[in-house]
This record gives C-alpha cells, structure tokens and sequence, in this order.
C-alpha cells in the first residue's frame, strides 16, 4: 500500500512539474534587447479549453527603457465572421480589472483567433488571477479559467518576469 502511495505521489508530482513551461531567453545582433519568453516549440500552455497562451518579456538596455510584456492568446478554431472591421478581446482579473486589446480583422472578415494583450502592471497580474477571456465578436465567447490553469499561469509568469 504504501509503495503504491509513494507511486502516485511521484507521478502527480511529475504531471504538476511538467505543467510550466521553460523560459527561453535571446538577444538581438544590437545587444540592446533580451526578449525571455515561455518556450512553446513543443506545444503551446493551455489557459482554457480551446485557448492557449504564451508570455513574452522584451528587457531593454540603458535606464530610460522599461520592460515590456506582452501575453499572446490563441484561440483554437476560432473563424468568427464579425460585423465590424475590429474585435475587442478582454482577460477580466479577479479584482475586476480588465486587460483589453483592439484586434483588426482581416481582408476577408473572419478573426483569426490570435490576439496579443499588453500586461502593463506584471505584479498586479501575479497579484490577481485570470478568471476569463471574453471575445466580444457577433455573440461573446468567454473563456473560464480553471484554479489549476490559473495556478500554473502565475508561475509562468513569474518564471517569465525572474529570468535572468
């Protein structure tokens, strides 16, 4: 019994390491820029079902430049046929704060399900959780965000925000 316990642990342990996301950092032929994001060469982080993620952090040199992050969503199989030339996206925060982007829709009026949402307060973010993901198309799609995704987020995010 208890070497079946021991079993079990280890590999709920192995499913909750495997969850985050390396961080991969480069740098531009300049210097100038380091950019840290999650690597999603295998597959990309999921936040709900059918929407996925990635954490970018663009470090600048010199003390008049801040950093910059930027939370890229992608939504599976999402070809809305919109009424208007341009889509709102909102990530709505547990503290009611909402994070919004502005996405131009294409020639041909579908949306292609790909959005990047600008994180201005990285610490507020680490703060508050993502509850939900709204697209407001022709009818809203919201996206809830479940307490184990939000969980491995916010260590992504913090690996995303500490790497050196």
């Amino acid at each position: 019994m208890k070497v079946i316990l021991i079993v079990l642990c280890f590999i709920i342990s192995s499913f909750s390491v495997n969850a985050q996301a390396k961080v991969i950092t480069s740098v531009n032929d300049a210097g100038d820029v380091a950019t840290y994001e999650l690597d999603c060469s295998v597959k990309f982080q999921s936040l709900a079902k059918g929407l996925r993620y990635n954490i970018t952090r663009h470090e600048f040199k010199g003390p008049e430049m801040k950093n910059s992050y930027r939370l890229l969503l992608v939504m599976d199989g999402f070809y809305s046929k919109t009424l208007n030339s341009d889509m709102t996206i909102s990530a709505v925060l547990s503290d009611g704060t909402q994070i919004e982007a502005k996405k131009t829709i294409e020639d041909d009026g579908f949306f292609d399900g790909a959005c990047t949402l600008r994180i201005k307060d990285p610490q507020a973010l680490l703060k508050a959780d993502i509850d939900k993901v709204i697209v407001h198309a022709d009818k809203d799609v919201v996206y809830s965000i479940s307490a184990q995704n939000k969980a491995v987020f916010k260590k992504n995010l913090e690996n995303v925000i500490n790497a050196k």
